[in-house]
């Protein structure tokens, strides 16, 4: 045993080399001071205002001057495409009620892409944006570019992020590009999910129009990579392999990647990020249950189970014929953007759309699949992976060995079922296998082709969430799948208070709470239990009632601040006191976004007026850039 005065020393180098003296209990107390206090003297002075403002500005970007492939240009990569056919369409505007096109033998022409405007039957589309043309930047002022006043208390870590951190920002095509009928775009899900007076996604951000600009204000900022996502149903807007890919949409995302590359940022493309075709949705009772379990109380989730109580949709996006429809439009995105996109993400959050046993499983054999493209076929340099979405599951007693189980439980099912075969070459856990119906194990050959298929394990880690046991036992709620049993299949109980009756951390408007030091055993759980690398690929915090706010305090917001600080400070603990390989964090959102029918709910660090497209930089955005910025690793 070493000597208490070893763990004294130690404890001191942990805090930042502070003298530290302990109480009796053996617990820290208060630093104690290193110059003696004298006793105060009170005395009057002739008063002057002497405090100043410090001007900071933030740090742009700057231009690159070399430019890496990571994968062969479309001319070469298309070698392993099976058609080549692109066309373009026009676009369906609010009002109209019938196909005016004469190309009525063609199965992929004007007339046949309108009737599919026509069968989603969009009695509410009604609302166009403000642009119809990409619009060109401007450049950002000065004056929106100084840093707001710093908070009294902040991290005290003495750390740098190492040299390859990849740090950015985050945003998906369905909640901020709009233009959803237009330049060729077929429907998606989202358009026949949002209904009655709720905002729907026909404008939202107007992204398609005001990417250039949003780069720019990104660029200004000092943000490093920008993740985006591509639709489905704008590349390839019959969607099955062998039709026509959009040209439209070629071009518009080539031009999106090249604004990147020129400003001096680095591009993450998302392959499906909730925008699943139409014609995908199908009926099952059971992943109803399971999106219970799964999504976080939002807007979505509540829209999504609505829907499957009324009987009007289901909510299996990816039965047995999508997958090799998938894999067919991961290759052509590979084909035509991989030489110049450094990561990839195939599918973001799968468990939104695979909620039965077999969508999981045939979600795991289409990325498997698509990474062997890219890596064997393609040779791509660059990095792919898969990121999903998971409460980080804490026992609610950490001294009850069933609360601990019912921890282990929820996360085999959130993630293990997932992560097994694809990091580890691992079967799905027990708990999927003994729990859900027609679940069924993989076979030798399948693991190993499925191993080591992820070159980093993405994790949109907003908060944490208390769990323990469902009160009948886990056997005996995991034989109970009547519809009325709300806790299967995952048989554990969610809880956002411990076990003292107190909140795991402060609220904001939505399920996300600040729970830094959950998320620094997160990091520890996934990258010791699945042993890759750990992207931080979505995390935010949207203040409550923001939105109700005047714009100065909007902008001025201290808890996302406070969240995004101590999110990032405990990453810099789990790389170097525990070891864990981080490989970057992305902020979610860039801007306030459409979150699903809501603009409430203001994730972004940057204000959007609906109104007018204006762009707002908010405090958090500041701060977070800063912290990094002033803590990259300097040779």
């Amino acid at each position: 045993m070493r000597s208490s005065s070893f763990w004294i020393t130690s404890l001191a180098a942990a805090t930042g080399a502070q003298e530290l003296y302990i109480t009796s209990n053996g617990t820290p107390a208060r630093p104690k001071c290193t110059q003696p206090v004298a006793s105060p003297s009170y005395y009057f002075q002739p008063f002057s205002f002497t405090l100043n403002d410090t001007v900071r500005y933030a740090t742009s970007i700057p231009s690159p001057t070399t430019t890496t492939k990571y994968a062969p240009a479309y001319t070469e990569a298309a070698k392993h495409l099976t058609s080549l056919s692109t066309t373009t369409w026009g676009s369906w505007l609010p009002g109209q009620t019938g196909i005016s096109a004469t190309d009525t033998a063609d199965p992929y022409g004007q007339a046949a892409w309108s009737s599919m405007w026509l069968e989603a039957d969009l009695q509410n589309y009604t609302k166009t944006g403000l642009f119809s043309t990409t619009v060109s930047p401007t450049p950002v002022p000065t004056s929106e570019l100084v840093l707001p006043p710093p908070d009294y208390f902040g991290p005290t870590d003495c750390y740098d992020f190492p040299e390859d951190f990849v740090f950015g920002v985050a945003g998906s095509a369905a909640q901020i590009e709009g233009a959803i009928a237009l330049d060729g775009r077929s429907p998606s899900f989202l358009e026949k999910l949002i209904t009655g007076s709720e905002p729907k996604d026909y404008v939202t951000n107007e992204n398609y129009f005001l990417y250039k600009q949003d780069i720019q204000r990104l660029a200004a900022m000092g943000v490093e990579y920008y993740s985006f996502t591509i639709p489905w149903t704008r590349i390839l807007p019959f969607v099955l392999p062998g039709t026509p890919v959009n040209r439209q949409a070629i071009d518009h995302y080539n031009d999106l990647i090249s604004t990147i590359l020129d400003a001096g940022m680095k591009p993450i493309v998302t392959m499906l990020h909730f925008d699943n075709p139409l014609m995908f949705v199908a009926s099952d009772n059971i992943g109803t249950r399971i999106l219970a379990m799964a999504m976080p109380a939002t807007r979505m989730r509540r829209l999504l189970m609505r829907k499957c109580d009324l009987g009007v949709y289901s909510v299996h996006f990816f039965a047995d014929h999508t997958l090799g429809r998938f894999v067919n439009y991961g290759k052509v995105l590979l084909a035509n953007f991989a030489d110049r996109v450094p990561i990839w993400v195939t599918f973001n959050e799968p468990l939104f759309y695979a909620f039965n046993f077999q969508g999981v499983d045939n979600i795991v054999h289409a990325h498997s699949q698509v990474y062997h493209f890219y890596h064997d076929e393609l040779k791509g340099s660059g990095k792919m992976g898969i990121k999903f979405n998971d409460n980080f599951g804490v026992p609610k007693d950490p001294k009850n060995a069933s609360h601990i189980q019912a921890a282990n439980r929820f996360q085999e099912m959130q993630l293990g079922f997932f992560a097994n075969p694809i990091f580890i070459g691992k079967q799905y856990p027990d708990s999927v296998l003994n729990t859900l119906p027609g679940a069924k194990p993989l076979n030798d050959t399948e693991l190993k082709y499925m191993n080591n298929t992820a070159d980093f394990f993405g994790i949109d880690a907003y908060t944490a969430t208390v769990v323990s046991p469902a009160d009948e036992g886990f056997d005996a709620c995991a034989s109970n799948t009547s519809p009325s049993n709300s806790l299967f299949p995952y048989c554990v109980n969610q809880e956002t208070t411990n076990i003292y009756g107190w909140n795991i951390g402060y609220g904001s408007e939505t399920y996300v709470y600040i729970t830094p030091t959950y998320l620094r055993e997160y990091l520890s759980n996934i990258y010791n239990t699945w042993r890759h690398p750990v992207f931080l690929s979505e995390f935010g915090f949207p203040v409550y009632a923001e939105a109700t706010k005047q714009l100065p305090d909007q902008l001025f917001h201290s808890p996302p601040s406070l969240y995004y600080l101590s999110f990032m400070s405990e990453v810099l603990k789990s790389i170097y006191e525990d070891g864990v390989q981080v490989m970057g964090a992305l902020a979610w959102s860039f801007v306030d976004t459409w979150e699903f029918g809501d603009y409430s709910q203001q994730f972004g660090i940057q204000k959007v007026n609906r109104t007018t497209q204006q762009r707002y930089y908010k405090k958090s955005f500041f701060d977070l850039v800063d912290f990094v910025k002033t803590r990259q690793h300097k040779d």
